[in-house]
């Protein structure tokens, strides 16, 4: 049961409100893809892989020795990082470099920690 003080005591909408605030509402397919981001990001290995390029880029064998688990845990989480765009890579020879995709990742993570360390 509802706390009562949780709740209106009556049943009043404001439709003027509404009908303001539905015209300014982000699209369905946006708010979807915002709720896919940050579910990839409420996984601690990929929270931990960010956090790590956070630093500096880094290969796939760099990370796996940095987080205690095996190069094919981490390739699998950088595809699903990588299919959300929030890391991307780039090849130099035989070597392959994943970086955070965009300052964006950054702002985000740092939000994050900010509003979680914040006493």
């Amino acid at each position: 049961m509802a706390d009562k003080a949780t709740i209106c005591e009556i049943s009043w909408i404001d439709k003027q409100k509404i009908s303001d605030i539905k015209k300014k509402m982000k699209p369905e397919d946006i708010i979807n893809r915002i709720s896919e981001t940050f579910k990839v990001l409420g996984d601690a290995t990929r929270a931990k892989i960010i956090s790590v390029l956070l630093i500096t880029e880094l290969c796939v064998c760099e990370i796996s020795e940095l987080l205690g688990t095996t190069k094919s845990a981490v390739s699998h989480q950088l595809r699903i990082l990588r299919n959300t765009r929030l890391v991307k890579y780039r090849k130099e020879g035989k070597m392959v470099y994943y970086s955070l995709d965009d300052n964006h990742i950054n702002n985000i993570f740092a939000e994050g920690l900010k509003h979680i360390e914040e006493k």
